[in-house]
């Protein structure tokens, strides 16, 4: 997944990241993208739709574990967000007008 320079800059504000370590924050972006896809679903990373601002929020969550080297909290800590995702999209499937 190839991350964006203004997706990068809107994680590291979000996480008060001023050094340069780009290519770590990345591949921790492009490696959490792929995680949660594979767990609920397709979503457009770069899309403004509620499932795909859910996605962007997990994806932002998931790489702030990585980074703080506390990943094996994340599943636990965000089940319900996870569950939720998932399963608006797997309704928005079922429903391609769903205005979800």
């Amino acid at each position: 997944m190839d991350i964006t320079t203004d997706f990068l800059e809107e994680f590291k504000q979000r996480m008060h990241i001023t050094h340069n370590e780009d290519s770590n924050l990345k591949q921790f972006l492009s490696f959490s993208i792929t995680k949660i896809k594979s767990s609920c679903g397709e979503f457009d990373i770069y899309g403004e739709k509620d499932i795909d601002l859910m996605g962007k929020e997990l994806v932002f969550e998931r790489t702030r574990y990585a980074y703080n080297d506390a990943l094996e909290y994340f599943d636990d800590n965000f089940l319900s967000q996870i569950t939720s995702l998932g399963l608006s999209i797997a309704l928005k499937e079922g429903d391609p007008d769903a205005a979800v």
